[in-house]
């Protein structure tokens, strides 16, 4: 497809995540994604003589750690105030950014969405989970609600070794 969205994340950032994931265990972390989406170019996608084809990316150039607000079960369940969204918010205003999704980690489960994440998920931001096992981050995935609220889709992940320009 043309304009399949893709993440692009740094080596940095998506250590960022497995560390909190880990450091958290075995309950659920939970953060926001801050970025921008962007024009990129598959260079490995050819159509014929037309060259590489664009696609829709979106970057993430930093994160905001949230506290796991969840007091009933932490473990399997993560809900952040509308005070924790605002704060993200204002950081990646601060950067001239913004907050392009959220992400949260899985333990002892894997990195899919559950019914709980579609339910309380909104279309167009981007989730990250990263699947802890015993302590150790294993998996990392992301999704995109669908506008439907139906089901979720998966993103492809590009973990680069820095940001791109």
């Amino acid at each position: 497809m043309p304009n399949e969205p893709s993440l692009w994340i740094s080596t940095h950032l998506a250590e960022k995540i497995r560390a909190h994931g880990a450091e958290t265990y075995p309950h659920e972390c939970c953060g926001a994604l801050l970025g921008r989406d962007r024009d990129g170019i598959d260079l490995g996608a050819y159509e014929g003589a037309m060259g590489p084809r664009p696609k829709l990316v979106r970057e993430v150039l930093g994160l905001f750690p949230l506290i796991n607000r969840r007091d009933d079960s932490p473990r399997n369940r993560f809900s952040v105030t509308a005070e924790d969204v605002r704060s993200a918010e204002k950081a990646a205003g601060e950067q001239k950014i913004e907050v392009v999704g959220w992400y949260h980690s899985h333990p002892d489960h894997p990195a899919r969405p559950s019914q709980y994440d579609r339910d309380h998920a909104w279309p167009w931001y981007s989730y990250i989970i990263v699947s802890v096992q015993g302590g150790a981050p294993q998996d990392m995935t992301s999704w995109r609600l669908n506008d439907d609220r139906e089901e979720f889709s998966p993103e492809g992940i590009e973990i680069r070794h820095r940001a791109a320009v």
